[in-house]
């Protein structure tokens, strides 16, 4: 079960933290991946894990927000039976305290670069004769996060194309779902703390993660679990949902 024998799938942001956890698995499940990051030597980490266990990766430096730069890196490509909107950068501020400037880069990224990949994804999956679309939304689609406007605008907007995506291309055999995480422990988080609380590293750790009901932060590799489901065929019944992995943060924090 949950093979991905003979699929190619492109993760985008899979250098590190969930999107690094997805390309491992996939690639361990028997996928040829193809990472999208910004730099190739951002992927590298990722790239001597899939290689140590045997499996087939590939990088493409590639910046989402460039609709010229997808569209070349998805021909170059060819045809694909998986893609993994994972590329996504945060921002910390209310309506009034977000800059244009910062509201701007959220979208560009978020947004224009789930677009981006999908406007490019279409041509490769009817070069396919199906597909596979899995978006990263975030809890913040679904509860108010304090102090998370640009970034809960955009991952609300990622669960609106997600519906909108799946309900367009379902007669051509393209499935599309989103995935929404609570917190992660990853790189990223624990850059967040240091920059932000320094000092207060650990304090901070374990107040972030009593927020979810569950106690924890969830792992990386959590997240690709369901990642993996909803890619295989074991998933070919599902398309149009949101699926919300949150240590129980929408419907029991109260």
């Amino acid at each position: 079960m949950f093979s991905l024998n003979n699929k190619k799938a492109i993760v985008t942001g899979g250098g590190s933290g969930i999107g690094k956890a997805i390309s491992v698995l996939f690639a361990k499940q028997g996928a040829e991946v193809h990472i999208l990051e910004l730099t190739e030597e951002s992927a590298q980490a990722a790239v001597a894990e899939i290689k140590k266990l045997g499996g087939k990766v590939f990088v493409h430096a590639c910046n989402v927000a460039n609709h010229q730069e997808v569209n070349a890196t998805f021909e170059k490509i060819g045809n694909i039976h998986i893609l993994v909107n994972n590329a996504g950068i945060a921002h910390v501020g209310k309506v009034d305290t977000t800059q244009e400037s910062d509201f701007d880069r959220i979208m560009n990224v978020n947004v224009k670069g789930v677009y981006n990949c999908l406007h490019a994804s279409i041509p490769q999956f009817r070069k396919s004769g199906e597909g596979v679309i899995l978006n990263l939304a975030s809890i913040a689609c679904w509860v108010g996060i304090p102090d998370r406007f640009a970034y809960s605008t955009a991952k609300g907007a990622v669960m609106a194309m997600t519906l909108s995506v799946a309900k367009d291309y379902i007669g051509e055999k393209i499935r599309c779902n989103s995935i929404s995480p609570a917190r992660v422990h990853t790189p990223f988080v624990d850059g967040f703390i240091s920059k932000n609380y320094p000092g207060k590293e650990e304090e901070i750790f374990e107040k972030l993660s009593q927020s979810q009901p569950i106690g924890r932060m969830g792992k990386p590799e959590e997240i690709a679990t369901l990642a993996l489901f909803l890619c295989s065929d074991e998933s070919s019944f599902i398309t149009g949902s949101d699926y919300p992995i949150d240590g129980g943060f929408i419907k029991l924090n109260n």
